[in-house]
């Protein structure tokens, strides 16, 4: 049976809107909590690679995604286990920096699982990939956004729907497209400097179904060694 690490989310630092986007400081303790995880669940001597050096893997339409980096790898007996990729938003500019990430989260999801079908990471079962951003809860996130599809329609689903309600939606996509085997949305006040309080927009992406899905790949690669 997979079990939860102990660990507990660290409070978010007030680090100024460009440093909250970039600086990834303020996912820390989701870090913390994903190394804990690993441990907890029968790998406590896997190698869990943080130093930016230590944490690029192969691509299939490219070298290594250089400079773009996952931001945890977690490899057992020179097989990897776990591919997670943290971001974090603020305002004011949702807009750009939704379609950003998505473009980011999409890519860097096809090259690896094209080289994974390439070979690239051996004879091995799937990875966990795992994709979860950390979203200002804030009136503009929250907000319809209109539409501008001149030739097409829009998938209906995106009809008004608030930037956080389109990352709602992006995580539940690149889930059942098997992009990811996790996406998540955590959505956070800037009050959350200094409170920590955090919330989910639905089971599916939330962070519970993370960290679960998380720790039952760790013990299922657990049993096989």
């Amino acid at each position: 049976m997979s079990r939860l690490g102990g660990s507990r989310l660290t409070r978010l630092p007030d680090q100024g809107e460009r440093a909250s986007v970039t600086a990834g400081k303020n996912m820390d303790g989701f870090i913390d909590l994903m190394v804990d995880l690993v441990k907890a669940n029968g790998l406590p001597h896997a190698a869990v690679h943080l130093e930016r050096a230590l944490l690029m893997l192969p691509g299939y339409f490219r070298p290594t995604p250089n400079p773009k980096l996952w931001d945890l790898l977690v490899l057992n007996g020179g097989r990897l286990v776990a591919a997670i990729e943290l971001k974090s938003q603020v305002g004011p500019s949702f807009g750009n920096n939704f379609n950003n990430r998505a473009e980011e989260a999409i890519g860097s999801a096809c090259d690896l699982w094209t080289a994974y079908r390439e070979g690239a990471f051996g004879d091995q079962t799937r990875p966990f990939v795992g994709w979860l951003i950390l979203m200002e809860d804030a009136p503009a996130s929250r907000s319809a956004v209109r539409i501008r599809s001149p030739h097409f329609p829009a998938f209906p689903a995106f009809e008004g729907a608030s930037y956080l309600k389109r990352y709602d939606l992006l995580c539940r996509r690149l889930v059942r497209e098997q992009l990811y085997t996790t996406a998540v949305v955590i959505s956070s006040p800037r009050s959350a400097a200094e409170t920590g309080e955090h919330g989910s927009l639905s089971e599916m992406t939330g962070l519970k179904t993370f960290v679960t899905s998380l720790a039952g790949h760790v013990a299922a690669e657990a049993a096989r060694t």
